[in-house]
This record gives structure tokens, C-alpha cells and sequence, in this order.
């Protein structure tokens, strides 16, 4: 190591003879420090000045006495860091930039909800459909009649949450209720002329208040009243048909087991997004799944539950029902995405709202009525 390694020249009294003398608390000038070997001697550092010779301290120290490796051999040559005076170790050393660190932890895929307070409530769910589907008829309207007006509450409260659009809950109740009523007992002429008579009475039920917001209020009532109350009033019109309950049962079990195969199948294998922008959870495999759970499921409901038909018709129903069920979802969250919320409601543990399970059943509940009814009639 060179002089020039430090950063200054040498001064004087260290490394060569002075004009002003020896300097204190430094080695004497002389030949044995103009020797050619001490240009290759480590130099010393500065020390602070220390008393003069002479003083208190002990009479055989001369010049300053100093300790540590640099000093035990002055023609010392190891440049070697190991070689430089230590620091004290820190308690926590930092990682080397260039260390190799730990893989994380592989992240497990998550369902997204409370699975088992998910199971818990549809099992519930599904019990009371069967006692009431096959028990009384009628109370199984009264069943559809409860979920449609829980279900108008919870879109017409997001509606006034998040967007300020104050649709009549009142007329809505009432004609949906009635409207659900009527289609069992009147068929779909029933169903259509209560629809109406709730257009209407939203209409002038919102004229009692300012007109202020009237047209985006009686609109968002007149699309409430429709996707809720007249959807659901397809599945009280299987109902009336002879095989009506196991009619109803089919129109459940396609699209539960469409929902289940495209959730089976989405999570496992799912790559491609069917629709980012608007359910960014959806794949293309978990759509392939609920088509071939619902087609084979169709399949055996047409063969053994339903009056005079065939397998063959079952694969029709069943791709229709993952088409309109998986059509009925992504439409739900389009208004959740414009409302800016994850679920309509929190009635239901593990699900959500009411809405955010007739999101499936709402649409499908017409295409079944129509197949069943050109496959196999109305009676």
C-alpha cells in the first residue's frame, strides 16, 4: 500500500527528515525512517496530542505509547481487510444486498368466504324448500313471496346507499308479493297484469314526494319490480303442473349444480378469465365445468323426475341453465360494481344477501318454465 492509498502526503516528521525537528509523539527523523523498507510500512494515524515529556506520567513512555495490530510489527504488508482495525459487530447485521433470500411461503388458494357457514346456511336453505315444496304447494309461494320482498329491500337500500335512488319500497312489496301470488293462480297472464298494476302503482306512490329525482326513481322501481318479483314468479308457475315439485326441484338442482361446477372447476384448474372487467373470479374452465355438471345433471332429472322426458332434453336444459345462470351472475355484479359493493346484503353468513343468491335463479327461472313447457307441456 502506497501513501497516496490514505489520501494525503506524507507529512513531515513521520517519513523523513524535518527542517523543524522531531515532532512530539512521533518516531525521530533519521536514517532509519529514510530507509527504502519504510515506504512500504503501513502509515500511522494522527494521534491527538499527548502530554509532554517530562510530566506526570511514567518516565520510561518517551513518545506516545500506542496498542492495537497495527502496531506490533511496523513492516507489516498484509493489505487484507482482515487486516484493518475492526468495528464493534452490530446486535441485528443487515443481509448482504447479494444474499440469496428465503423463498416465501407458497400462498393456499382460498375460497373467499366462510365455507362452512356457507354450507351450513344451504343446507338450512334447502331444507325448508323441500319440506314446503313437498308438503303444501302453497306454502312454498309463500316461500318465493318472503325472498322476493327481502330481496326488493336489500336492492332498493343499495340503490339509496350508494347511488341515491330512492325507488317506492312499499308499492314494490305489495305487488311483488301479489305478483308471485297471481302466477300461481292466474299463469302467465296473471303474472303480467300484476306487473303492470306495480309499474303503476310506483309510479304514482313516488308522486307524493318532490319531484326532484322522480325519472331515475320510478325507473330504478320498474326494473326492481321486474328482475325480482316477475322473474321469480316463473318458478311459482312450474308449480301448478302435475309433476310441478319435481319440476321446481330440477329448475334447483341445474342451477346449484351449474353454480357448484363452475366454482369446482374454476378454482382447481381455472386460468383464463371469462369476464375480468366485470367478475374478475370467473374463468373459461370453471364456465366449461358448470356446462358439464349441468348437462349431465339435466340428463338424469329429465330421465327420473320429470313426467315423459328424456335424457336427451335433459343436456338442452342443462346447457341452457349454465348459460342463463352464469349470464344471471355476471349481471348481478355489474350492479354491484356500479353500486361499489361486494355483497347486496349480510342476511345470509358465508353468502352474503338473499340477492346474492337469486343472482342464478332469477334468470334461469324463465328458461326453464319455457323448455319444460316445449319438451314436455304445461300440465
Amino acid at each position: 500500500m502506497n501513501d497516496s492509498s490514505w489520501g494525503a502526503p506524507p507529512q513531515a516528521g513521520y517519513w523523513g527528515p524535518s527542517d523543524q525537528g522531531p515532532v512530539q509523539g512521533a518516531a525521530p527523523a533519521g536514517p532509519a525512517y529514510d530507509a527504502p523498507e519504510a515506504q512500504h510500512t503501513r502509515p500511522m494515524p494522527i494521534v491527538p496530542d499527548m502530554p509532554a515529556y517530562g510530566g506526570d506520567q511514567d518516565d520510561d513512555r518517551g513518545a506516545a505509547r500506542l496498542s492495537g495490530p497495527l502496531f506490533r510489527d511496523e513492516t507489516f504488508r498484509d493489505e487484507t481487510p482482515s487486516a484493518q482495525p475492526r468495528a464493534a459487530a452490530p446486535q441485528n447485521p443487515e443481509p448482504m444486498p447479494d444474499a440469496p433470500q428465503p423463498a416465501p411461503a407458497p400462498q393456499k388458494k382460498s375460497a373467499g368466504r366462510d365455507l362452512g357457514a356457507a354450507i351450513g346456511v344451504g343446507v338450512g336453505l334447502g331444507v325448508v324448500i323441500v319440506a314446503s315444496l313437498f308438503v303444501v304447494k302453497a306454502l312454498f309461494v309463500g316461500v318465493i313471496a318472503v325472498a322476493v320482498v327481502v330481496g326488493l329491500w336489500e336492492l332498493t337500500s343499495r340503490l339509496e346507499e350508494r347511488k341515491g335512488i330512492k325507488a317506492p319500497l312499499v308499492p314494490l312489496a305489495l305487488g311483488g308479493a301479489g305478483m308471485v301470488v297471481a302466477g300461481y293462480v292466474r299463469g302467465a297472464e296473471g303474472a303480467w297484469v300484476a306487473m303492470a298494476l306495480t309499474a303503476l302503482a310506483v309510479l304514482v306512490w313516488r308522486m307524493t314526494e318532490p319531484p326532484e329525482g322522480y325519472l331515475k326513481d320510478v325507473t330504478a322501481g320498474v326494473f326492481a319490480a321486474f328482475y325480482v318479483p316477475f322473474l321469480a314468479t316463473f318458478v311459482a308457475m312450474m308449480l301448478t303442473a302435475d309433476d310441478g315439485a319435481f319440476r321446481v326441484m330440477t329448475f334447483l338442482v341445474l342451477t346449484v349444480v351449474s353454480d357448484t361446477g363452475a366454482y369446482a372447476i374454476g378454482w382447481r384448474f381455472g386460468r383464463h378469465k371469462l369476464a375480468p372487467r366485470i367478475s374478475p373470479g370467473k374463468t373459461r374452465e370453471g364456465l366449461l365445468g358448470a356446462v358439464s355438471f349441468a348437462m349431465v345433471a339435466g340428463a338424469l332429472c329429465m330421465q327420473f323426475l320429470i313426467d315423459d322426458g328424456t335424457w336427451w332434453q335433459g343436456l338442452l336444459l342443462g346447457l341452457a341453465v349454465a348459460a342463463s345462470a352464469t349470464l344471471g351472475d355476471l349481471g348481478e355484479s355489474m350492479i354491484k360494481r356500479d353500486l361499489g359493493i361486494k355483497d347486496m346484503g349480510t342476511l345470509l353468513p358465508g353468502h352474503g344477501g338473499i340477492m346474492d343468491r337469486l343472482d342464478s335463479l332469477l334468470p334461469t327461472a324463465p328458461v326453464v318454465w319455457l323448455l319444460l313447457v316445449l319438451f314436455v307441456g304445461s300440465t
